[in-house]
């Protein structure tokens, strides 16, 4: 149905029309935008005038002040390329505290937490380097008056077995039980080298590291026997039964990284056969512990025993050379052995030596 503006009907639709847009149009107000040629300070004359009317006539648009105010966004810096690291990336590690007793530090410290070890790699307590019946791999050339030349040999070694410490293999800390064994055999140059006497010796030692702190308790049996050729070609040896059974209480402090200071006692609560209870060790070794590489390193070391079996007299041993040792800990020496004292082939006890020579070792 459509009306026309001509009859009377239409002309009073289109009045009513216009009277119902005649409020909206009175409350709006027309801007004129400037001309792409207006100079710039008519332009900026025009923006603040827009401004001002939004800000009078909140019936438009209400507008927050602040938000009309706000500094256009500034440019970021573009991101900078940074260079890929070289190499395996460098582990973090957290700090540990300080124990009061450390007197040094050693680097590439790894595993400080302790844990728990079923055949763990490395010793806490190591063999003494100057002692004469502790488990290694030797061979010593020496040098007797009256006897002419031995070969005094070493077959063994020590390895853990339970470990409650760092999984530290060159220098680790805790608590752990060892397992040592060793034959200790001499031959006779002068005697087609018949093998003369040969002690064995098993053990259990218990072994402790702390800082610059050493311990060990330990059980050993020690047994020595002649040798059969040697009773033959010498049919006025007597063979003696020495043994021992062995408790043994040791202790030992590190100044310095290389240097060590150590005191032990024993007690046999078995003796046999020449073989009195009590028993007492110490000496000083100057050896670095850190891995030396194939240049290696310089090391001294002396050794003194006390036995009761010979009114507490005993020997001193004094080794000096040139050591290389390995990652593990390991290591290997040469150089010159001196010996002074009664013997430690149990088989001639109470016998005085003095040897002198060369000698080749390797400690676990």
């Amino acid at each position: 149905m459509s009306f026309r503006s001509g009859t009377l009907f239409g002309w009073c639709l289109n009045w009513l029309l216009l009277a119902g847009m005649l409020p909206a149009v009175a409350g709006a107000q027309v801007y004129a935008l400037p001309a792409n040629d207006a100079p710039a300070n008519d332009a900026s004359a025009n923006d603040a005038s827009a401004k001002q009317t939004l800000l009078e006539n909140d019936t438009i648009c209400p507008v927050d002040p602040e938000l009309l105010d706000m500094p256009e966004p500034l440019d970021m810096p573009e991101p900078l390329d940074m260079p890929a690291p070289l190499g395996r990336p460098v582990p973090v590690v957290m700090p540990q505290p300080l124990d009061m007793d450390v007197r040094f530090s050693r680097p590439g410290f790894d595993g400080s937490y302790w844990t728990w070890q079923i055949a763990p790699n490395g010793l806490m307590y190591r063999s003494y380097l100057a002692g004469g019946r502790e488990p290694r791999f030797a061979a010593q050339w020496v040098h007797e008056h009256g006897r002419g030349w031995l070969w005094d040999t070493a077959v063994g070694g020590r390895v853990g077995l339970l470990r409650y410490g760092t999984q530290d293999q060159a220098w680790p800390e805790g608590w752990q039980l060892d397992l040592e064994g060793a034959a200790f055999p001499r031959l006779s140059y002068s005697d087609n080298l018949d093998l003369v006497a040969a002690d064995f010796r098993f053990g259990f030692p218990l072994t402790y590291r702390r800082g610059i702190w050493e311990g060990k308790f330990a059980f050993y049996h020690l047994s020595s026997h002649l040798g059969d050729e040697y009773m033959l070609t010498h049919p006025t040896i007597t063979r003696i039964n020495y043994s021992r059974d062995v408790l043994l209480l040791a202790l030992a402090m590190r100044p310095t990284e290389a240097l060590r200071f150590y005191a032990e006692a024993g007690w046999a609560w078995y003796a046999d056969e020449g073989s009195e209870p009590w028993e007492f060790q110490f000496g000083i070794e100057c050896s670095p512990t850190w891995p030396s590489g194939i240049s290696g390193s310089p090391f001294f070391a002396i050794n003194t025993r006390l036995r009761e079996e010979v009114d507490f007299g005993g020997n001193l041993a004094v080794e000096t050379g040139w050591q290389w040792r390995g990652e593990s800990g390991r290591l290997l020496r040469a150089g010159m052995r001196y010996f002074n004292g009664m013997s430690d082939q149990y088989q001639f006890v109470d016998e005085h030596e003095e040897l002198i020579g060369l000698g080749l070792w390797y400690d676990f």
